[in-house]
Formats: structure tokens, C-alpha cells, sequence
């Protein structure tokens, strides 16, 4: 199989396939009926892999996630939370888009 993002097609919302294609076996940790998330672990990186049923879900989660701030990988119903400087590498295996969750509370610096 080729670079399938480049022809717009985007991995599907099931923890086990992102997994595969980013070269990992997912340990899940949480299987709920609003997510289900898969903990990866390789030599480049520890990341998280986060499914939902339905888009609301993954927008609630994301809104949730803003505390936090950072940077994710968002596709239709998934998110992979995975260190800025591979985001790009796993846009080009899974394809979505990459989302900057501004954090909520004082700036650094006091602002």
C-alpha cells in the first residue's frame, strides 16, 4: 500500500488500525462507550491513540484537553497525542490535521 493520505484518504477511527500504521501494537487503556484509547510505545516515542463513536465525543474531549494545551493530530473521530516533532511523520501515514489547543489559565511570563 502506498501513502494513502496524499490521496486524501484518512485512517479510520479504530485504535488497532492507527496503531498498525504507525508501527506499533496498542495496549488499551481505557474502552468506554464515549472512547476508547490505546497506549503505544516505540523507540521514537510513547504516544496515545483516542477513538470515538461519534464526532461530538472527540470535540468534547478536545475542548476538555485545551487545559492542557498542545499540539494533536486530529483526523475524523481520533487523536493522537504524540510529541510535536512527529507530527508531521504520522500526518503523512494517517492523514488529518494537526490542531494547537490553546491552554486556559496565565500565560507564562505573567501575562
Amino acid at each position: 500500500m502506498t501513502a494513502a493520505p496524499a490521496a486524501g484518504v484518512v485512517a479510520p477511527a479504530k485504535v488497532e488500525v492507527i496503531a498498525g500504521l504507525t508501527g506499533c501494537k496498542a495496549k488499551i487503556r481505557i474502552d468506554a462507550d464515549e472512547l476508547r484509547q490505546g497506549l503505544c510505545h516505540t523507540k521514537k516515542a510513547d504516544y496515545l491513540i483516542t477513538t470515538f463513536p461519534e464526532e461530538k465525543f472527540k470535540e468534547t474531549w478536545l475542548e476538555e484537553a485545551r487545559v492542557y494545551g498542545g499540539k494533536y493530530l486530529v483526523g475524523t473521530r481520533w487523536v493522537v497525542s504524540v510529541k510535536p516533532a512527529l507530527l508531521e511523520s504520522f500526518r503523512a501515514k494517517l492523514g488529518g490535521t494537526i490542531r494547537e489547543l490553546r491552554g486556559i489559565g496565565p500565560k507564562p511570563g505573567g501575562q
